[in-house]
């Protein structure tokens, strides 16, 4: 069977997709900088922001995820992601592999209605911009012919516990599993797509898959409708077996936190997707593939559940 290469192995969802593929035997390569040992795959270390070892990570491959995570700050996203983008693109090339980019939703910036595939890309962040110039370099090899690849997006991710770094997992989750308040940003009374870490993987590997799949743009399977945060809250607090209380963090908290905190001083700027309705179509994918998302109440209790194992 072809290879399959994962840079940026050990996030979640990268850790799910594993899953999938090992349960296929799917060949996989999995390339981080500090990689852990995978029973059944190849492991390889690398800084995909170097060319040589990013060709070297790539060699042989037939498929090429790119679920790189970088640390939450803007200089190393504008010093380190067009090098990462570039690098992986010729080392593509090289290795005549297919190449998925798995993408958020800061290229759109403050979208009035669903974002869909065919949302114009309008960032109003710097980081956004970032993400712009991801995407455009990407899609512009494809559209000269030099490239099969596919931007495969999500919105605001939650799952498991290993989803860390997912903004309900940090507020929500991992409070009520201490027995604490939960928090939620800005405003709980608006809908706000988010997408479960399980699906997102369940998606990538279906839409590599597919041949008709590549060379386009794709939401990954996030439920419908959005909740808003209080009825997130409300889905949240019998799963973990806690009452539905919560406090709202405002702008002049956040500001002040960020006075502290570097990683509440990098979410500052996107804060506009929580005081409005943030809603996410994956209906193109569920036409397609059958599949609209796992239902919130039931991604919820997985989620719980993964927080009561030791």
């Amino acid at each position: 069977m072809a290879l399959t290469t994962i840079l940026g192995a050990g996030g979640p969802i990268s850790n799910e997709l594993v899953r999938i593929l090992s349960a296929t035997r799917t060949p996989l390569r999995l390339v981080s900088r500090n990689p852990r040992p995978q029973a059944g795959a190849e492991v390889v270390a690398a800084d995909i922001a170097d060319p040589q070892q990013a060709i070297k990570a790539v060699a042989g491959s037939s498929v090429v995820h790119l679920l790189i995570g970088l640390k939450y700050d803007l200089k190393v996203w504008q010093e380190l992601w067009p090098r990462i983008m570039t690098n992986t693109i010729e080392a593509s090339k090289r290795a005549n592999a297919k190449l998925l980019f798995f993408d958020n939703v800061y290229i759109y910036g403050k979208v009035d209605g669903p974002m869909t595939e065919r949302t114009p890309y309008a960032p109003i962040s710097k980081k956004g911009a970032i993400r712009a110039q991801l995407a455009t370099t990407l899609m512009d090899e494809v559209k000269r012919g030099r490239l099969t690849a596919m931007i495969a997006r999500a919105a605001d991710i939650y799952g498991p516990s290993d989803a860390q770094h997912g903004l309900p997992n940090v507020l929500v989750f991992d409070a009520f599993a201490k027995g604490s308040k939960a928090s939620w940003l800005i405003n709980d009374s608006v809908p706000h797509s988010l997408t479960f870490t399980p699906d997102a993987a369940r998606g990538v590997a279906m839409l590599t898959e597919r041949d008709f799949a590549w060379n386009q743009v794709w939401h990954l399977p996030t439920a419908s409708p959005a909740p808003t945060g209080k009825e997130f809250i409300a889905m949240a607090a019998p799963a973990f077996g806690v009452k539905p209380k919560h406090k709202i963090l405002n702008r002049g908290m956040l500001k002040v936190g960020g006075w502290f905190d570097p990683l509440v001083r990098e979410l500052y700027e996107m804060l506009y997707q929580n005081d409005s309705p943030y809603i996410f179509d994956s209906s193109k994918f569920a036409r397609e593939f059958g599949f609209a998302g796992t239902p919130y109440a039931e991604g919820i209790a997985i989620a719980a559940r993964s927080f009561r194992k030791p």
